[in-house]
């Protein structure tokens, strides 16, 4: 199945600490380089992740319509991970009290939501992967202490 939508604009990296988000495990870095992500996203990564996502997600235009209504492409953040040897990102999501917030009117199931948060999670995922992999020409510079066991 494919997503024929127009390719919206990157997000703008915000300023959050990585370590801040729940789902996201960070080790003491300072130096997220998110203003060359941002300026990676801006000259082609962004589109080019989308338009591999949009080729393949099983998210209908109903349902993107939904994430872009609640501005949910906007709130994606992507950042270096200098110990994992990354390019990190945070995906947003619906929160499991859509129903009592009543976040929209077109939002009426738990299959929609979730269909939403993994299909953006997919989104993260191969962003990050084009910008590792096409854009990205830095090394982790984080070094392992000497003292850790051999395995």
């Amino acid at each position: 199945m494919s997503l024929s939508v127009e390719i919206p604009d990157p997000p703008a990296l915000g300023a959050q600490n990585p370590a801040e988000y729940d789902d996201v495990d960070s080790v003491g870095v300072e130096d997220y380089r998110r203003e060359e992500l941002e300026a990676f996203l801006e000259d082609g990564a962004w589109a080019d992740a989308f338009e591999e996502w949009a080729a393949h997600t099983d998210l209908t235009e109903e349902e993107y319509a939904v994430a872009e209504d609640l501005g949910l492409i906007r709130e994606f953040d992507f950042f270096w991970d200098d110990f994992a040897d990354r390019v990190g990102y945070h995906a947003p999501g619906l929160p499991e009290d859509w129903r009592e917030r009543d976040l929209h009117p077109d939002l009426d199931s738990w299959s929609t939501v979730s269909s939403i948060n993994a299909s953006l999670t997919e989104l993260g995922q191969v962003v990050s992967d084009v910008l590792k992999e096409e854009y990205v020409d830095w090394e982790a510079s984080y070094e392992a202490p000497d003292d850790l066991p051999d395995f």
